[in-house]
């Protein structure tokens, strides 16, 4: 049963008590409003439609960001927290002070347009966009908070911009790995050098464990993924001597099965080497501006296509999903098949 009374303040406060559901209270400006709500709250919880959005008004972009930040972002994979962190920023700013009920999806196309109208790429639109999109899966389904719908499935995502094709060029690769041996820290040489021999993510080898790592078997054994499913890395002999270089590193910490580590944080917990700072350095001594850490990827996944194995194969390695996709990532340059080719046709 509904009650509404007036408030010392001059506002009205309706009240509903019912059997099998919370007392439920909100306060209005006016008495017609508040019986209005009364009613058609006492009516959907009659048919069972009823849902509390009272916590979806009380909760701001900016905090229930903040919060899967906090609570979701840490249990992805290695790395996607600090990309989600920055993915967040332009999402604190534009949208941040808006109540999550009112983020509708014109607000949302809005951001959408502003941002590749200020020159952002589609790809880091969408990425953008796809973080909003999970954070509110999870309020709905996780938290609970009276949302009753995604306004950003509603919305049209950029188009999927061309895949990058940048491939190591003539002496790259080896005055990219002078400039890296000339740092002060070896694990941003040993990094690298196991990023064009493997193909494995960034993240993947940042988080790196000595028990994944086994040598004899010339393996390492990937449990948790991008994909979210474990996979197997085969070893060629020059990635074996990197692991077992850096494994056998005469000032390895104790306190840590990190392959690649870094120095403990202000809670005394160690994490794994950032390499971003030493890789930027080591980009501008070696004179490459527009190589990314991620283009290594790209590169051993060329390599393993060229040397001759299957898409089966170099998806098994490599954790692509789908073929469509290891086709974004592999690029093959014509002038390295055209002794393949000769071979083949006897010419």
């Amino acid at each position: 049963m509904a009650s509404v009374t007036k408030t010392p303040s001059g506002t009205w406060k309706a009240i509903i008590r019912k059997r099998g559901w919370p007392t439920t209270i909100k306060t209005f400006r006016t008495k017609r409003d508040a019986q209005d709500w009364a009613r058609r709250t006492e009516d959907d919880m009659v048919r069972g439609a009823y849902i509390d959005r009272a916590p979806s008004e009380r909760t701001t972009l900016k905090s229930a960001l903040t919060r899967y930040l906090a609570e979701v972002s840490p249990t992805k994979s290695a790395g996607t927290p600090r990309r989600e962190t920055v993915r967040a920023k332009p999402l604190f700013e534009k949208l941040g002070d808006y109540a999550i009920v009112a983020i509708t999806p014109d607000l949302v196309a809005r951001y959408r347009d502003e941002q590749l109208a200020a020159g952002k790429s589609n790809n880091t639109v969408r990425l953008e966009l796809a973080l909003l999109s999970h954070l509110f899966t999870v309020a709905i389904q996780e938290w609970r908070l009276g949302l009753v719908y995604n306004p950003v499935a509603a919305v049209r995502k950029p188009a999927a911009g061309p895949g990058r094709n940048r491939r190591l060029l003539k002496d790259e690769e080896r005055v990219l790995l002078t400039a890296c041996d000339e740092a002060s820290n070896p694990m941003l040489g040993w990094m690298v050098r196991l990023a064009i021999c493997t193909g494995m993510r960034a993240g993947e080898i940042q988080s790196l464990r000595r028990d994944q790592v086994n040598l004899t078997r010339r393996v390492v054994r990937l449990n948790k993924t991008k994909n979210g499913s474990a996979r197997t890395v085969p070893l060629v002999m020059q990635a074996v001597e990197v692991l077992r270089e850096a494994l056998a590193h005469p000032v390895r910490p104790l306190d840590t099965d990190l392959v690649f580590w870094g120095e403990p944080g202000r809670d005394g917990h160690r994490r794994s080497y950032e390499y971003n700072p030493a890789w930027r350095r080591a980009r501008k001594r070696a004179g490459i501006a527009d190589l990314r850490f991620h283009d290594l990827r790209h590169e051993a996944v060329s390599r393993l296509v060229e040397a001759g194995l299957g898409d089966q194969e170099v998806a098994a390695i490599s954790d692509h999903k789908s073929m469509q996709m290891l086709k974004r990532y592999t690029h093959l340059r014509a002038e390295d098949l055209v002794e393949r080719l000769d071979q083949l046709l006897g010419r």
